[in-house]
């Protein structure tokens, strides 16, 4: 770190800060970036990531701004449909029980494609998700549910490949610095105070980007903002996302905004460590569960499996995993679909149990009731309506009749041996309440006011998400924010 005043200095070493970092250089602006962990777990919560990234797109033309690599044989044999700018407004009206700020999700979206043409020429590689989320029907490949790419070598890919165009355009990334306060000069931000290699210094800056996460590995800001039970949720990602970003930002006077009540947390191993593992990455999820049924400790189900895709339920049935005894669930399938299981159910580290017969399954199961169990199999399987055709790639209908929780779609009986289980519990991924922030990422301030020289992106940014999330969205968010944050602190200098 050099005594002098940087332009730019970025608060975070994930995505969306790499992005604003590449932004604010790109404007000509000295940038610095302060990461709070050491080296080798540095990234945030993007390392933590699959790389799935929603983005509009009319058609393969538009795909192949993102991807130039797909070749004529990909393109033949594959239906890679659109994802309009309408329906991404769609998704998150409807996910979000319409709260979601318009200015904000109008900005997320009409920038996604532009944002990620833009990665790409800093040397972020994109590729067509075909693993997770394409089927092969009648000989070509469809994709469901509005996401179709993701980058190449998921989370830790993206943050290699932002790191290193970092590296290629002169800017500095300090590791082992937390950043503990903001310096304000007659309520303008002027630098930060930072703790690097146990000393206390100040670093001046012209402009300061926060982009350090949400509080979710904050076990008290949890159990304070969320809610009982959240202090016992495990951590998908990073160990360093405590809120610092949001914390400083407050004490200066910044407004808040968003659900701090509500978070994306997932059905996640049992048996996963506290915090990521980036060893195993996100592969302690477990999303195959619209293919199969969800039963408790008690030996009921209590929710709806296929209510939508899984890229529209994934983030807020976390959550109920710790309304449940036990503070998790079983997923269960036979062998119909045990070949739609992805890869993360292969895992050494998986809490799994396998028979024969259903008793035998439930037998295995710690704390559960073996007999209610085998009788909510049995009164599934009666109501399964088998006339529809099962097809993964669309709502197919195929339901439950008469039961109390019905299943809508992908409904299949639960009867060709050998069974599975899988024990799950929650595992929150990042926090929705943040701070307020105008299009321009800027920073707003209780009195409305815009704080000079503060701006925001990536999870820290209040008021994008409320109850739930489409999936893919969280990474272009931070992109698209991250972009403009860089950009407009960059240009504030002039």
């Amino acid at each position: 770190m050099t005594g002098k005043p940087v332009d730019v200095l970025v608060v975070g070493a994930g995505n969306a800060a790499l992005c604003a970092a590449l932004s604010a250089r790109e404007q000509g602006a000295d940038v610095m970036v302060l990461e709070f962990a050491p080296e080798d777990e540095r990234g945030g919560n993007s390392a933590f990531t699959a790389g799935a990234m929603r983005v509009v797109y009319d058609g393969v033309d538009d795909l192949l701004d993102l991807m130039p690599d797909l070749t004529d044989a990909e393109i033949a044999r594959t239906d890679f449909g659109s994802y309009t700018r309408d329906a991404f407004f769609d998704d998150m009206a409807r996910l979000t029980e319409y709260r979601a700020d318009p200015d904000l999700v109008e900005v997320l979206i009409d920038q996604s494609h532009e944002t990620l043409k833009w990665m790409a020429s800093k040397g972020v590689r994109f590729m067509p998700i075909y693993g997770r989320q394409a089927f092969e029907i009648d000989g070509k490949y469809r994709f469901w549910g509005g996401l179709t790419v993701e980058t190449v070598g998921g989370g830790p890919g993206l943050v290699e490949s932002l790191a290193a165009a970092c590296e290629k355009a002169g800017i500095e990334i300090v590791y082992e610095t937390r950043a503990t306060e903001l310096l304000v000069d007659d309520g303008a931000v002027v630098g930060v105070r930072v703790v690097n290699q146990g000393r206390t210094r100040d670093i001046e800056a012209r402009t300061v980007i926060l982009a350090s996460g949400g509080f979710e590995a904050n076990t008290e800001w949890r159990t304070r903002y969320l809610g009982p039970g959240w202090d016992m949720a495990k951590v998908r990602g990073s160990r360093f996302n405590l809120g610092d970003g949001i914390r400083m930002a407050l004490e200066i006077g910044a407004s808040s905004k968003g659900q701090w009540s509500g978070a994306h947390a997932v059905q996640w191993d049992m048996n996963a460590p506290e915090f990521g593992d980036l060893a195993v990455g996100d592969n302690f999820q477990k999303h195959s569960y619209p293919w199969g049924i969800l039963i408790n400790n008690r030996g009921l189900r209590f929710l709806d499996e296929g209510a939508d895709f899984r890229n529209y339920t994934y983030a807020k049935y976390g959550r109920e995993m710790l309304a449940q005894p036990g503070l998790g669930a079983w997923q269960v399938f036979d062998a119909k679909v045990a070949h739609l299981l992805r890869d993360e159910y292969k895992i050494k580290q998986v809490t799994k149990v396998k028979s024969e017969t259903i008793k035998g399954l439930a037998d295995q199961m710690d704390g559960m009731d073996v007999e209610q169990f085998v009788k909510t199999i049995e009164e599934y399987n009666a109501a399964v309506e088998d006339s529809v055709s099962f097809d993964p790639t669309l709502k197919d209908g195929r339901r439950t009749v008469g039961l109390t929780v019905g299943k809508t779609n992908w409904a299949n009986t639960i009867e060709d041996p050998p069974f599975e289980a899988y024990q799950v519990t929650c595992g929150i991924t990042f926090t929705f309440g943040g701070l307020r922030v105008t299009r321009n990422a800027e920073v707003v301030g209780g009195d409305g006011n815009v704080i000079p020289g503060l701006f925001a992106c990536g999870e820290l940014v209040g008021g994008l998400f409320y109850f739930n999330y489409p999936g893919g969205t969280g990474l272009t968010s931070g992109s698209v924010f991250g972009r403009i944050a860089g950009r407009e602190s960059a240009k504030s200098l002039v």
